[in-house]
């Protein structure tokens, strides 16, 4: 039986409560949900990208491909995302954003599975984002 790892880039910061910010057990990975927080010194303390929707989520993607890459995954890995917005007016800045940031990673295999739900998020903090990936 596979064994379960905690999956923490060096720079992202410590986690409000008892989780990992992603667990691989054989080849799943799953990238809990991550936010906008710049990368910090060990002990730093974090800070938003920006006020932004796009900064935030541009710093949120890159802060789950964080995860995947230290995982051992990559973007053509993940099968699914979950988006988690806070505000329902931001649904089509999100996907303008998202789409972007796709096409710009020159993906081998179809798109993954998204879903996107609205909820609340501590002030400040604009979107969230976890992740699936399978490796072969």
């Amino acid at each position: 039986m596979a064994a379960k790892t905690a999956v923490t880039p060096p720079r992202h910061t410590t986690p409000p409560a008892r989780f990992s910010h992603g667990v691989r057990k054989g080849p799943v990975l799953q990238v809990a949900g991550q936010v906008g927080f710049l990368p910090v010194e060990q002990g730093g303390t974090p800070v938003p990208a920006g006020p932004g929707l796009r900064e935030q989520l541009l710093q949120t993607l890159a802060n789950v491909h964080a995860v995947l890459r230290e995982g051992g995954a990559g973007w053509d890995d993940v099968v699914m995302l979950r988006v988690y917005l806070t505000d329902t007016g931001h649904f089509a800045e999100m996907n303008e954003v998202y789409d972007a940031y796709f096409a710009g990673q020159e993906l081998a295999a179809p798109p993954a599975a998204r879903t996107t739900v609205y909820v609340g998020l501590p002030p400040g903090l604009l979107v969230e984002i976890d992740a699936m990936a399978v490796l072969d």
